[in-house]
């Protein structure tokens, strides 16, 4: 088997939108760049002699749009992105947050159109797998279809779950309940780290309070005093691009996650 990975010349209609790049740190199901075939669970090493484009996207730049037709699966690779839907006043509620090895939208294993935004926070590398070729694979490997469908799965809790948020919950219990559940899905990336008796739980958070006023349903005042408060209390420190959970016991029990 041919352990080599085949990418296409990226060219772009827009001057600062993509890029062509040959480095992807995350692959779907955490698959690590350098791996190659023999590495690889055989189930998955099929997937790395398909086609692919690999894009980087400037922060605060456009991913995909919504309603676009799309041929190809995307997977972000390395920084954060967000999916998001546009009203015609002009708000916005962010979906989901996209972080590495997450699918752009599962939706796009299945049909051709985006039904959301998707828009880079930071600078994001994604990668993108022919539609046809990758759903070919997971009919012949049902373990990777396994995987990719706990992804789907996933994505749907977390939809249920900001529905209960916005419906029900505090101002306090969204923002909390936002912060762990991203901690959550860093922490199974490998991309947390802890420290102390609690233990304390340092990560990646390169949100600004539009990101979280748009993805609670509330304003950027609202969220500045949540989190003021949180830091007063002693329960999160928040610094340029870092986030810690100084005492994630208490701080699950503000978010009413028990």
């Amino acid at each position: 088997m041919n352990a080599r990975v085949r990418h296409a010349t990226v060219e772009s209609t827009s001057p600062h939108a993509y890029s062509a790049s040959t480095v992807c740190h995350v692959r779907p199901i955490d698959w690590e760049e350098n791996a190659s075939a023999a590495q690889l669970p055989p189930t998955y090493a099929d997937l790395i002699e398909f086609e692919q484009s690999t894009h980087t996207v400037a922060a605060r730049r456009t991913v995909c749009r919504e309603n676009d037709l799309h041929d190809a699966v995307p997977v972000i690779c390395a920084g954060w992105a967000a999916a998001v839907i546009t009203l015609s006043d002009g708000s916005r509620q962010i979906l989901s947050f996209l972080l590495p090895g997450d699918l752009v939208s599962t939706t796009l294993l299945f049909e051709p159109r985006s039904h959301c935004l998707v828009e880079a926070i930071t600078e994001v590398r994604y990668r993108t797998f022919r539609r046809s070729e990758l759903k070919g694979a997971l009919l012949r490997h049902p373990e990777s279809f396994d995987a990719l469908s706990k992804a789907w799965i996933d994505e749907k809790v977390r939809a249920d779950q900001l529905i209960v948020d916005l419906g029900r919950r505090t101002a306090d219990e969204r923002i909390a309940r936002l912060i762990l559940n991203l901690a959550e899905r860093l922490a199974q990336r490998g991309m947390t780290a802890t420290s102390g008796e609690t233990p304390a739980i340092k990560m990646e958070f390169p949100l600004r309070q539009h990101h979280i006023a748009d993805a609670t349903g509330l304003t950027p005042v609202h969220v500045s005093k949540v989190l003021s408060e949180f830091r007063r209390s002693g329960l999160v420190e928040i610094s340029d691009r870092s986030l810690t959970i100084l005492d994630p016991a208490r701080f699950r029990r503000t978010a009413d996650m028990r």
